[in-house]
Parts: C-alpha cells; structure tokens; sequence
C-alpha cells in the first residue's frame, strides 16, 4: 500500500539487492492528487517499471491524467487529456550519474513526484486551445464569440494593399 502522504515514494531496496535485469512494476491509479501547488491532475493511472543495471535502477514510467486549463483564445477553461512517459537512471554512485544526477537514495525509497510533475507540466500546450477552431474574445466589448456574436466587426486593417479589396467589388 502506498504512503497516502507521499503516494508517489515506494521501497526498492528488493530490486536493489537483484540480479541485474531483474525489473519490477508499481501501479498508480489515482482519481485526484495534486503535484505540488501548481498542478491538479484527475484520473491519473500508469505504472513505474524499475529495473536493475550495473550503474543503477532504470524507472521507466508511462501515465495518463486530466488536467484543468484556461483557453488561451477565449479564456475559458476546459478539460485537457495529458498522456507521457519517462526513463530516468537512479544510480548506485556518483561515477554512474547520468545528466539528470539522480541517485538511489541511502534509504532505497524513490520518491517519483516531481519527476511525474515536470513531464506533465511538459505535455500542456503553451497555448491551450478549447477547441482548434475557437473564436476567441471580441477585442472591443470581451464577448466570447463561441457563444454568440456581439455585432462588433474587426477595424478595416492598416495595410497599404487594404485598397486592393475595393477592386474586388
């Protein structure tokens, strides 16, 4: 059973003390927890493959959750689907650190959370959109045009070729 307070620690001190090549999964399935302050996700489920080499355990992770987020077109917010996975080595010593220096902990408790949190925080859009084809806000009044047009027009543009559009009529 998983620590309710860290859900995301689990022992691998069994694997530790295996034979090289010997792995072993832990299953998540969550239907809320957040990831620190800035991340809520919903309906997280994935699983944690460790795996024993010479240099250290191997993590490789696969999970899907939900998450809330605003629109980055009409401000609303909606439900985004996030789907990623991750191979990370805990090494044994030092001399087998790889570039994300993480190494095994004395205690052989991995704790997963932040490494879960930053490849979801990796797969949200920079600019999340509700829909491909959303509207937007009105730039005069803030009318949310997927719901209903306010009437306002886009102002004529700037541009020195805007007189062409008249030989067109």
């Amino acid at each position: 059973m998983n620590n309710l307070r860290k859900p995301f620690r689990f022992n691998v001190g069994f694997i530790a003390h295996e034979e090289v090549g010997y792995s072993h999964d832990f299953e998540f399935d969550f239907e809320r927890v957040a990831l620190k302050e800035d991340l809520e996700l919903r309906n997280l489920k994935g699983a944690a493959n460790v795996g024993k080499t010479p240099q250290g355990l191997i993590v490789r992770g696969e999970f899907s959750a939900e998450t809330a987020i605003v629109c980055s077109r009409c401000l609303t917010e909606f439900t985004q689907n996030l789907k990623w996975e991750f191979t990370e080595l805990f090494a044994f010593d030092a001399r087998s650190v790889s570039d994300s220096g993480l190494l095994l902990p004395e205690d052989a408790h991995l704790d997963v959370e932040e490494l879960l949190r930053e490849y979801a925080l990796l797969e949200i859009p920079i600019n999340p959109l509700c829909k491909p084809n959303c509207l937007g806000l009105c730039v005069e009044c803030g009318q949310n045009l997927n719901e209903g047009d306010c009437g306002h027009r886009p102002p004529d543009p700037d541009s020195p070729f805007a007189k062409l559009k008249d030989l067109l009529k």
